[in-house]
């Protein structure tokens, strides 16, 4: 081999080894907050040549002590989509208040057509909800919660008012 060609192989071995470090250091911030995907989709529209095929994908991250987010993705495979939601969420970052593992008071919100009521719970009762309500609450780490959707199926719409919701809280 060529003295220039041993060089470029030591610049790109040099760069793969602050790429693994890099991801080392991403995946140890990353670890503490668990990704939920709750929904993809397949979408098309059309064009002139046919049909344009893509995905959306929703996923919320939560850390379990109060801290929670969510994101929406679209792209033209399921793999990008969900990354690109991942990082949707994380800049989607909410503080929740707990007290003693459930929600202080009763609290309702109204996005759209979905509306989400949620109530405290005794302890011991568990997380009494459907859906996307049940994926949120066990991520922002609230143990025990009764809660309803009412008005929508959507689970965008839920979501959304269901962060809505936990945001109206006070301590």
């Amino acid at each position: 081999m060529t003295e220039k060609v041993k060089e470029k192989t030591k610049k790109v071995e040099k760069t793969n080894r602050v790429k693994k470090a890099e991801e080392i250091k991403t995946s140890a911030r990353i670890s503490e907050f668990e990704e939920r995907v709750l929904e993809i989709r397949r979408v098309s529209k059309k064009v002139k040549g046919g049909n344009t095929i893509g995905f959306t994908a929703l996923v919320v991250t939560g850390d379990r002590s109060g801290t929670i987010g969510y994101g929406y993705g679209k792209a033209r495979s399921v793999a990008t989509a969900i990354q690109k939601a991942i990082a949707s969420a994380k800049k989607n970052y909410t503080k929740v208040k707990i007290k003693d593992g459930t929600i202080a008071h009763p609290v309702e919100a109204k996005v759209g057509a979905a509306k989400v009521l949620l109530k405290p719970a005794p302890t011991g009762s568990g997380i009494i909800a459907g859906g996307p309500i049940r994926v949120i609450v066990d991520l922002a780490g609230i143990e025990n919660v009764s809660s309803k959707m009412l008005g929508s199926n959507n689970k965008l719409a839920n979501v959304r008012c269901t962060i809505k919701a936990l945001k109206k809280l006070k301590e």
